[in-house]
This record gives C-alpha cells, structure tokens and sequence, in this order.
C-alpha cells in the first residue's frame, strides 16, 4: 500500500518500509509489542502507526454498544430478517428471525413451541418484500410424528392470520408442496439428514429454512450421565454443521429446545441463560448454549385472552440473550390462524384481570385450537 497517504510522521513510514511491511492488514495483524520489535519503533509510535491505519480502512463512524442496544445504528444491522407474519412479534425482535446463525425456541411441553416452527416454515414462502424469503422450509422431527392436521388448519387460514398481504397472493403459494418432512430416529439418521439431504435442497433454492423440533431429544435419550465429553463431541459437530449450512445459503435455523430444572444450589434461582422466574434452563447445557446466537423463551401464563369469538391461555416470549436485542419480552397466544402477538396497556406482566379481558389484536372467527398448541 502507499504508506505516504497516511497521516504519518516520514520516520514512522521509513521504519515500515525499511520491516518490509507491505499491506495494512499485516500491521492490523500484528500485536503492539510484535511490531515495536519488528520496526524498532517506540510504544507511542506503533500506537500512532496501528491509529492511522484503522482509521484508513474504517469504513463506518466508531459506535457504542449503549448505540447498538438502543437501536440508535440500524445501518449495522442486517436489513432483512425472517418474518414471522406478526407485527408484534416482528416488533420484539426488529424484524424477525436472523438469516444467519442458530435461533433457539425452548420452552416446558405445551407452550406452543412447534406452533412457531409451523408458522416459520408457511412465512419463509412469501416473497422478500412481505417478510418471506420465496423459497420453502425443512422441518426436522426427532421426537413426536409431524403435526400434519395442524399445517393444513394454518394453510387455510393464511389470509386471516397475512390480512395485509392481497389475497390473491396467499392463495397463489402452493405451501404444503413447498415444506419438506424429514423424521431422525437417531442421532445417525439426524447426522445424515443434515449433512447430506438438507445441503442439496439448500444448493438447488428448494428451501430456505432449516427447523429442528426438538434438539434436545435424541441428545438425551441416546447418551447416559457420564457420557458427557462423548455427547458434547457430536452436539458440537451437528451444531457446526448447521452454522456452516446457515452461513453458506443464508439460511435462518431454528431449533426447538427443551427445558430443565434449576437445581438450587448456594444461590437458588438463580439462571443466566434463561429466564430466572421460571425456574427452568434450555437442556443441553453450556455447551449448545455457546453455539446458539439468539434464545428465546417461551411459557403459559394463566388466565385467558379473548379476541372476538376465540379465547386462548396467553404466552410470554421473552429474548434470552440475542447480539443485536435487548432482554425484553411481548404476550402472544396460539389462535386458530396462528400465533399472534397481544397488543397490551401495560407491557409488563398483565395482571390477571387484564389477561381475561379483550385483546386488541384482532383476529378471524371461530375457535382457538388449545388442544393443538403442540410443543
């Protein structure tokens, strides 16, 4: 490079060339002490030289993180996510689901968890401008049989649930023909699927979105207490192969967690990587932990929420830990149209009078599927 464009003293770029040091990504490389040895320059001066380089090659202004968490630089933030069809919910996580990286849903059975799953897998079908990604989805089951009846329930009411979008459009997309059903009965079958069925319909833009309900399941049940290391050696080699899927196709990946209990020890209740009131951590341990870039909690709260003709038992969704979101939360219920976001006053915990009260959010006619809340 021309070190003479740098706001250099002509003694620091003598020292440079005389190293033969020829490119700033070697001078960003390498350590202050590393350089102080190699150019014979002082401390203050390879300070001077590492400045003038960075700041030659930094092609945004420097921001806080305080900027970041308050969402004051969203030019830093990827402009497109994954919706999920709801204006609540994609309000809680700006946007959506990331393109990139491991989303983690994890939740005690019966929150509602497979509902997300579904509702991903028919929006990822809708063209870029409308929150989708205009390819299909594969839907990984490890524990319990798809929930077939389900989809075609939520297929038929896409124009209740997506009443922004013309309807023309929704009935237009063929979803059940774009939604692909893989069932692992073990690990091999689980390793198989994603290392050799799942890359080949990423490459042909068959699908665009990769759900795994549950994760937790075959890691339990194949691996007994004290094998621990050997468990940890292939949940991180099936979490680097979905990472290495997601980065390569931009591919959202969501993997559906269980839930464990906290176990009180010197402090009781106590969770940093779930939601302390709840009393219950994600299964798996420090281990998937590490490799999940944004989890989210689910859980049933009591009461009931009505919105027109249908009821529901509402839910709280709450962001764990997530790069580019604060630790906040939102109301959701499973209706019959699909999973929609509670526009409450009060967006803390809804007193219980409050939760047996009419939402805001409207909604179709006819009867919330409690039964069919899955997992």
């Amino acid at each position: 490079m021309n070190w003479e464009q740098l706001d250099l003293n002509p003694r620091i770029i003598a020292a440079v060339k005389r190293a033969n040091v020829k490119s700033a990504k070697e001078i960003l490389s390498l350590s202050g002490s590393d350089l102080q040895r190699l150019t014979q320059l002082s401390k203050t001066d390879v300070h001077h030289l590492h400045t003038a380089v960075a700041q030659a090659y930094c092609k945004r202004p420097l921001v806080t993180a305080l900027q970041l968490l308050r969402g004051e630089c969203p030019s830093l933030e990827p402009g497109h996510r994954l919706s999920f069809g709801c204006a609540v919910l994609d309000a809680l996580l700006r946007g959506g689901i990331p393109l990139c990286g491991i989303t983690e849903l994890a939740g005690e059975s019966g929150a509602g968890k497979t509902q997300f799953g579904l509702q991903l897998s028919l929006s990822v079908q809708y063209p870029v401008e409308h929150g989708g990604l205009g390819s299909g989805a594969v839907f990984i089951c490890t524990e319990d049989s798809f929930p077939i009846k389900r989809l075609r329930q939520l297929i038929v009411q896409q124009s209740h649930l997506r009443q922004d979008l013309p309807k023309a459009l929704v009935r237009s997309i063929r979803f059940s023909d774009n939604i692909y059903i893989e069932h692992a009965a073990d690990l091999s079958a689980l390793q198989t699927c994603i290392t050799q069925r799942v890359p080949v319909l990423l490459s042909r833009g068959s699908v665009r979105l990769v759900v795994v309900d549950s994760v937790a399941g075959l890691f339990r049940n194949e691996f007994q207490a004290d094998e621990t290391v050997e468990r940890t050696r292939h949940l991180l080699a099936f979490s680097s192969t979905l990472h290495r899927l997601s980065h390569t196709y931009h591919t959202p990946v969501l993997c559906i967690n269980q839930v464990t209990d906290v176990v009180d020890g010197p402090n009781p209740g106590r969770c940093n990587f779930g939601l302390v009131e709840s009393r219950v951590l994600p299964a798996l341990g420090l281990a998937w932990a590490n490799q999940v870039m944004v989890r989210l909690m689910l859980r049933r709260l009591g009461g009931c929420v009505t919105a027109g003709e249908q009821s529901c038992v509402p839910r709280r969704l709450e962001v764990v830990f997530a790069p580019h979101l604060p630790r906040v939360s939102c109301l959701c219920g499973v209706w019959l149209e699909g999973i929609r976001g509670i526009a409450m006053e009060d967006s803390g915990e809804p007193p219980q009078q409050a939760l047996s009260g009419t939402a805001r959010t409207a909604h179709g006619p006819g009867t919330a599927p409690e039964g069919a809340g899955g997992t």
